[in-house]
């Protein structure tokens, strides 16, 4: 009976040590699989906010949504994870919101008003850094909807708002609702909301340029004017509009590339019909005066008025996913996206983790 026991305890503890053995090789093939670049973006997506994964811990963040210099020279960084300074010399996380909230909020966009305060619009609502405090407001407060994808200022600082529920702006007392006429659904990229606002620009002109789901319209402070595919527009669903150094009006659309409105009509550039049926997720334009896209699935291309050039993995990216670009005082081109951050570095672009390199 003893001698039973003790064969049945050997069994069991061979049982056990095999079951340890094998998630510890499991785990450390889950980390190193994970950490490869051989994983559809789609997947990155759906998976990059797991934790813990040492490869994602090392990133500014497993995905970065948006790149913003301060007027003081600070980088600003918004991630799945809540926002990120680096003031030259080291990096910081800013944890005041995720405390407000009790988990992270994803920052999509961060911008800066007439008095230097940073303004994060994120996943649950917008707030305000004043360069001491964070104010958060939401729902409760008036905003229209907590899902805040875009922010501008106008001329006169304030603050206008674009969310997955439409538009508002805030005055620093009061939100106000701004009425855009309802759109398409986009149920493909699963957005159902047919009020949603993908970009807010301010042209020379003072003029604010939304983005929608029903084309871009054109607000002067007083009317209102919509630029549909009727009017020659590629696609109604405008994800980014850019107004170039020589006053042209750049329009990033899903499903159908880029359009080009001077003002009065649209022109074709034959090089950029390649892009048809893609979709266009941010256009800038650098110093030198060219012209840098992101399009979903292909990386990152820098235009020049004549041909392009296309940037991947193969150039230093880790994934194709890239969902903004931004030229820094400096003349840097940063690239932020799944699997983090990234800085053009001669032909190249360097991966820069929470270690660097930053210069």
């Amino acid at each position: 009976m003893k001698q039973n026991n003790t064969d049945s305890y050997k069994v069991l503890s061979k049982i056990y040590s095999i079951l340890i053995l094998s998630l510890i090789f499991s785990n450390q093939a889950f980390s190193q699989n994970y950490s490869t670049k051989e994983y559809s973006d789609t997947y990155w997506i759906e998976n990059a906010h797991i934790r813990p994964n040492p490869f994602i811990d090392k990133q500014v963040g497993g995905v970065v949504r948006d790149i913003f210099e301060d007027s003081k020279g600070n980088m600003w960084f918004g991630t799945e994870d809540g926002p990120f300074r680096y003031d030259g010399k080291n990096l910081e996380f800013f944890d005041d919101i995720k405390n407000q909230y009790g988990q992270g909020v994803t920052i999509k966009e961060i911008a800066e008003d007439e008095k230097g305060n940073l303004w994060f619009g994120h996943t649950g609502g917008i707030s305000k850094y004043d360069g001491v405090k964070f104010t958060n407001y939401n729902e409760k407060d008036g905003l229209i909807s907590d899902d805040v994808w875009k922010i501008g200022i106008d001329k006169n600082g304030v603050v206008w708002i674009g969310t997955t529920h439409g538009s508002c702006s805030f005055d620093g007392e009061s939100f106000t609702k701004f009425e855009l006429p309802e759109s398409q659904r986009d149920s493909s990229k699963g957005i159902s909301s047919t009020k949603i606002i993908h970009s807010i620009f301010r042209d020379s002109k003072d003029n604010l340029w939304f983005g929608t789901n029903g084309g871009a319209y054109k607000y002067d402070g007083e009317n209102l004017t919509n630029i549909s595919e009727t009017d020659g527009l590629c696609n109604n669903f405008v994800n980014k509009i850019l107004q170039d150094s020589k006053g042209q009006i750049w329009f990033g659309t899903s499903r159908n590339g880029f359009c080009l409105y001077d003002g009065n009509s649209f022109r074709d550039i034959e090089i950029l019909d390649r892009f048809n049926n893609k979709d266009i997720w941010d256009i800038i334009e650098d110093s030198k005066g060219n012209i840098w896209l992101s399009v979903k699935n292909e990386g990152v291309y820098l235009y020049d008025g004549k041909e392009l050039k296309n940037y991947t993995k193969e150039e230093g990216l880790l994934s194709h996913g890239i969902m903004n670009i931004f030229e820094d005082s400096k003349g840097k081109i940063w690239c932020g996206g799944l699997l983090g951050l990234f800085r053009l570095d001669g032909n190249r672009f360097v991966n820069v983790t929470r270690e660097g390199p930053w210069e």
